[in-house]
């Protein structure tokens, strides 16, 4: 018998009638004959009385450690697993509740940002072979004291695909407030479009770097195990996104399996820094040899990385600029900080190999009379920094340049 891994997010189990659309989903393939496992979130969002971040608001997180943000944190989706479970009883539907530890998510230590280390899927594969749904509290787990870990935000995608890798399932439904997938945000982009069927690492690409419909530790894990992901609607019956590996089929089908454009979709990520630094000398690059180390040990995450010889350049976020900052200014360095920026991204399997795909990017860009600050590219991607006051029009002339809602 094929079982399935259903995970809710938020939104998806916040009201009353959001449950009841979300226990339709699980009841219909409930009687298809699958056995289901429905991996949920915390219910809502800020400001929602059992959100995350509305629980992380009643206490003073410096305070306490990490270990008891994460015993605090982690009732959020052991409320919404009950309330939803609740709905299924109601309709005669036998339904089992689950903690991640009681799941048998096993994590290492780290608070706050866990890594699965092992499920042992034993407990959830007897509920299931009883006939029962197995609803489990996602983004959490524990490490080998059974003490509670959470695995970073919207852990919640990560649980439901290593539960779905631990039991062998068929697939991995992934249900927000979206069709699924599109081409642009179709907040700025008005003509932005559902895509049907997307490979693991345009997704990837797409949620590292601002797309926030599923977590990219959930669609790495899933291309590691070969899972096939479904991206849904909670409230329609849109087809959604499918996600999967690219294989012989898929060259020999490509026009069957996927979209035959050279960008497959534009994101963006805001409160982007753009650093520049100028060496004027050999101790300079004593100094630079420092500063990398300090920004190590400070956890400030660099992007578009460009080391010249006179001059290093690359993007941190907003939120570390104030460390870094202090960090150039104890190292004595010329600088410059160009805040407010965008970084944009142009994602496509199809790119590799194709010439002039930056220059058409650069091209349509300019035509709107944007700045280009900083590019970049790897094998499926190109990354253009701009000021975030041009991410609108930025969207629109690459959607645009490119075709996308054909």
């Amino acid at each position: 018998m094929k079982t399935i891994v259903q995970k809710f997010g938020g939104t998806s189990i916040s009201s009353k009638e959001s449950r009841e659309k979300a226990s339709n989903k699980i009841m219909e393939k409930y009687n298809m004959g699958y056995k289901v496992v429905v991996v949920v979130s915390a219910m809502g969002r800020k400001g929602d009385p059992y959100a995350t971040d509305t629980l992380l608001n009643i206490i003073n997180t410096k305070a306490v450690t990490n270990k008891e943000i994460d015993m605090l944190i982690s009732c959020g989706e052991i409320i919404s697993s009950v309330v939803l479970a609740s709905h299924l009883y109601e309709k005669g539907y036998k339904v089992a509740v689950l903690s991640g530890h009681q799941a048998g998510i096993l994590t290492n230590n780290n608070f706050g940002n866990a890594e699965i280390i092992n499920v042992d899927s034993s407990n959830i594969i007897k509920h299931l072979n009883e006939n029962k749904i197995v609803i489990v509290a996602g983004f959490q787990g524990s490490n080998k004291y059974g003490e509670i870990t959470t695995l970073g935000r919207g852990g919640s995608d990560i649980s439901a695909v290593a539960i779905g890798n631990a039991i062998n399932c068929s697939h991995v439904e992934i249900f927000t407030d979206v069709d699924g997938i599109m081409t642009a945000d179709p907040n700025i982009v008005s003509n932005a479009k559902v895509l049907k069927k997307m490979c693991y690492s345009e997704v990837y690409q797409l949620a590292e770097d601002g797309a926030k419909v599923i977590h990219p530790r959930a669609v790495e894990m899933a291309q590691q195990f070969n899972i096939p992901l479904v991206i849904k609607n909670t409230y329609s019956d849109s087809e959604g996104t499918s996600i999967r590996g690219v294989d012989v089929n898929f060259i020999n089908n490509r026009k069957e399996l996927f979209n035959e454009k050279i960008i497959t979709a534009i994101t963006y990520k805001k409160d982007r820094v753009q650093v520049k630094i100028s060496l004027n000398d050999d101790k300079d690059s004593h100094k630079i040899d420092r500063l990398m180390d300090k920004i190590t040990s400070n956890q400030i995450s660099l992007d578009l990385i460009n080391f010249l010889v006179e001059q290093k350049i690359f993007t941190i976020s907003d939120e570390d600029k104030d460390k870094l900052i202090s960090i150039l200014n104890k190292e004595d360095l010329d600088y410059e900080i160009i805040e407010d920026c965008c970084k944009i991204s142009a994602i496509g399997y199809k790119m590799q190999g194709i010439p002039g795909v930056m220059a058409r990017i650069i091209k349509a860009l300019s035509k709107e009379n944007i700045k280009v600050l900083q590019t970049s590219d790897s094998h499926n991607t190109i990354w253009c920094l701009i000021k975030e006051e041009d991410t609108k029009k930025a969207l629109s002339a690459l959607h645009k340049e490119f075709k996308l809602y054909e």
